[in-house]
């Protein structure tokens, strides 16, 4: 009797995933070599293991969507709480829901609703997670609203690779929107593009006078990038500011309150406060369901050898019509993840060092923060421990054509990221 009621939950279970089957139980015009119809590939979807990284407006979908494709091992990662401003397209969210982990809350809601889906929840960051987490995922889809830890994922993954076990290399599936715009791409580390090579595709924010931010504010976001460049600096230099730490956003947002007062500049909130620290990409839910539908399918492709999975990049627009383009984009040999040649960077001899690492943060090849810089044979700036910047501040007033040759190159690493970066310095002409 429990043999024939099991029996007949599964026949319930796999009449819910009948419009998959109809993909998987017979090869297709497009179908790889090595698919096999029926039963194999159907068990091989569901015990796929799959990361979600993001429960946010991207993510809720995304864990959506594989929930009701037939993937039924599903982990999920996140580090942020429910806020109220969430509810409008983050649909897996309640009002009672508010301050509660995201993870936590989407996976249960799922779960709730897909009673034969597991779905693991890990309420915490990425960077904290170490190679061998990662290493038992067969997929891996960001639904992130941060550049920068894509580029962490995405280097941990490229680093992670060795050639002699194939079960190292982990597809990583992309998603991002902003506005009506949005772009999906499928990233198979050190084999095709990884977002390293695509970095000047996403350029950075317009850069704020530093004269505006530390006289006339004029902005609610100036208030706030005042409070990160300037107020952090004079009051906790010795700490690195962490993007990430609840304290670090409240202390910022607190004096980005104050000087609004000061300036009689309305509209300065945390939330805004994190989006400009953070750089957070502005949402909207449309847009969301629909990039978020294409890295599911990207998914699905890849664990079931169904169809031929993306190459690479795909761009959708939807402010004045709907639109998308599908290209590939080719690996750079000078990618500092996943290439081996240094990248060139042309450059002013007249320049001073104080001014290019300022224009680290601002070109859209580097986007880099706060970077330490080194040549082989000397240090040019470290910006901590606080004895070693006192040590190599002075080089700062120096001009590039003083510190390097034309040609040379130089390390630089920045406590955002695990890797380092190597660039090619050419002297104007």
């Amino acid at each position: 009797m429990a043999g024939d009621q099991g029996d007949q939950t599964t026949a319930s279970t796999r009449r819910r995933y009948r419009h998959i089957d109809k993909f998987l139980d017979k090869p297709g015009p497009s179908t790889d070599p090595d698919f096999v119809p029926g039963t194999p590939t159907i068990a091989n979807l569901e015990q796929s293991r799959v990361l979600v990284i993001g429960a946010g407006g991207l993510g809720c979908e995304i864990l959506k969507n594989l929930a009701m494709s037939g993937f039924r091992d599903i982990h999920v990662i996140d580090m942020d709480t429910i806020d109220v401003s969430n509810l409008n397209r983050q649909f897996l969210f309640r009002k009672d829901d508010v301050g509660m982990s995201k993870a936590e809350v989407a996976a249960a809601s799922v779960m709730k609703r897909c009673k034969d889906v597991k779905i693991t929840p890990f309420n915490g960051k990425i960077q904290d997670k170490d190679e061998d987490f990662y290493m038992q995922f067969k997929i891996i889809i960001c639904g992130l609203d941060s550049i920068e830890a894509r580029r962490w994922i995405n280097a941990t993954l490229v680093s992670m690779v060795d050639m002699g076990n194939p079960e190292s290399l982990k597809p990583l599936v992309d998603g991002g929107t902003e506005g009506f715009k949005g772009q999906a791409r499928v990233i198979l580390p050190s084999l095709t593009s990884c977002i390293e090579c695509q970095l000047d595709m996403h350029a950075p924010r317009a850069a704020v006078p530093l004269c505006t931010l530390a006289t006339i504010p004029r902005q609610p976001e100036h208030c706030i990038e005042w409070a990160k460049i300037i107020a952090w600096e004079e009051h906790r230099r010795d700490t690195v500011l962490d993007n990430d730490d609840p304290e670090h956003i409240t202390w910022l947002y607190q004096k980005a309150l104050n000087r609004a007062k000061e300036f009689n500049i309305p509209g300065v909130t945390y939330q805004m406060t994190q989006g400009v620290v953070k750089n957070i990409i502005p949402a909207i839910a449309s847009t969301n369901a629909i990039i978020a539908a294409a890295c599911c399918n990207e998914a699905f492709k890849l664990a079931t050898s169904c169809n031929p999975n993306l190459s690479n990049y795909m761009m959708y627009t939807g402010d004045d019509s709907i639109y998308t383009f599908t290209f590939e984009h080719e690996q750079k040999p000078d990618c500092p993840v996943c290439g081996n040649l240094a990248k060139t960077i042309v450059v002013n001899p007249n320049d001073t060092l104080q001014q290019f690492i300022e224009s680290l943060g601002e070109r859209p090849e580097a986007q880099l923060k706060k970077p330490t810089l080194r040549t082989e044979s000397t240090s040019l700036y470290f910006q901590s421990p606080p004895s070693l910047e006192e040590q190599t501040r002075p080089n700062l007033a120096k001009r590039l054509g003083e510190l390097v040759s034309d040609g040379e190159e130089i390390g630089v690493s920045d406590p955002a990221f695990t890797i380092d970066f190597k660039f090619k310095l050419v002297f104007q002409s």
